[in-house]
């Protein structure tokens, strides 16, 4: 079995994801398109409102593992 854990999004974490971070920018994306970052427990919080104070729509949810 391989290994395949992802490393959280916030610059220099290289500490494994567990909460993916669906966003978009209202003034460039459809209604439709999400963007996701991957989060650590460290900085999931940080990575939110660093979204939410920019006005954009957010949703946490946790990371799943392969898609069933």
């Amino acid at each position: 079995m391989i290994d395949e854990s992802v490393d959280c999004s916030r610059a220099g974490c290289q500490a494994p994801a567990v909460w993916a971070i669906r966003w978009r920018n209202p003034r460039i994306h459809a209604a439709d398109r999400r963007k996701t970052w991957v989060a650590c427990d460290e900085h999931v919080g940080y990575l939110r409102e660093f979204l939410r104070a920019r006005d954009f729509p957010v949703e946490v949810a946790a990371l799943a593992g392969d898609p069933a």
